[in-house]
């Protein structure tokens, strides 16, 4: 876990934003964008079963905004006083999170 995963779930209990830092392999170096946290487990889509924090990339661009990084690609987690709406985002179902929420029909 990432010394920040406190902030990471409070801010995706809250629906509160963050401010992600972190570093991208694709780019080969750092990146700072807003996201929303959306989960904290293993991917469904790696073949590395390992634990990932899953972001909404507000800042993306390209046609994929969901981020799933590694503990050790984060750098930080900042929680920002502008708050998220799951219907931003969640379009599949049925909706299965690893963390427990109350985002009411999106929980």
């Amino acid at each position: 876990m990432h010394r920040d995963h406190a902030i990471f779930i409070a801010a995706l209990a809250d629906q509160a934003r963050v401010r992600l830092t972190f570093f991208s392999k694709e780019d080969g170096h750092e990146l700072v964008r807003t996201c929303a946290p959306m989960d904290y487990g293993p991917s469904r889509r790696a073949n590395d079963r390992s634990d990932r924090y899953h972001f909404w990339d507000y800042d993306s661009d390209q046609a994929r905004h969901t981020l799933s990084l590694l503990a050790n690609q984060i750098r930080s987690i900042e929680r920002l006083a502008e708050d998220f709406d799951p219907t931003e985002f969640v379009t599949w179902s049925p909706i299965e999170w690893f963390v427990p929420r109350d985002w009411g029909v999106y929980s």
